[in-house]
């Protein structure tokens, strides 16, 4: 699939550096969300250090074009924001299955509803914890 980085970043608003379209096009090469010393260590080509990388992180997120993904596991994973999907996890593998089905619009309405002190709900994350049929047959 053919992507313009540069339209990308310019579309969020952001200056258009180096060291951010190496950093972007890593991030839509890579299938599920990583930690930031796994990006880092695809970018090594790139003489990329992390502060450089932590901080363009951030403002990817703050722009909306990166999301943190909590995998319940000692690290902070990333992932582009350019689809709404979830994930499934293995919790003895660590294997991660994206999911696109989102039927969520009643439970948040009847969450509203039953909420004393919200009124809206703007966005939501969902990841759901399991076993893959890998290790389910050990």
């Amino acid at each position: 699939m053919k992507y313009n980085f540069t339209k990308g970043l310019k579309t969020k608003g952001l200056k258009v550096t180096p060291a951010r379209l190496a950093i972007f096009e890593t991030l839509f090469k890579i299938k599920h969300p990583e930690t930031v010393q796994e990006i880092h260590k695809k970018l090594k080509k790139n003489k990329i250090d992390l502060v450089t990388l932590y901080r363009t992180l951030d403002s990817f997120e703050k722009m909306g074009l990166v999301r943190k993904v909590d995998l319940h596991k000692d690290a902070v994973y990333y992932e582009l924001n350019m689809e709404h999907h979830h994930h499934i996890v293995c919790i003895k593998c660590g294997t991660i299955e994206d999911f696109k089905v989102c039927n969520i619009d009643l439970l948040t309405k009847k969450i509203i509803r039953k909420a004393s002190n919200f009124k809206t709900i703007n966005e939501h994350c969902l990841e759901l914890f399991g076993i893959c049929n890998a290790c389910a047959d050990n």
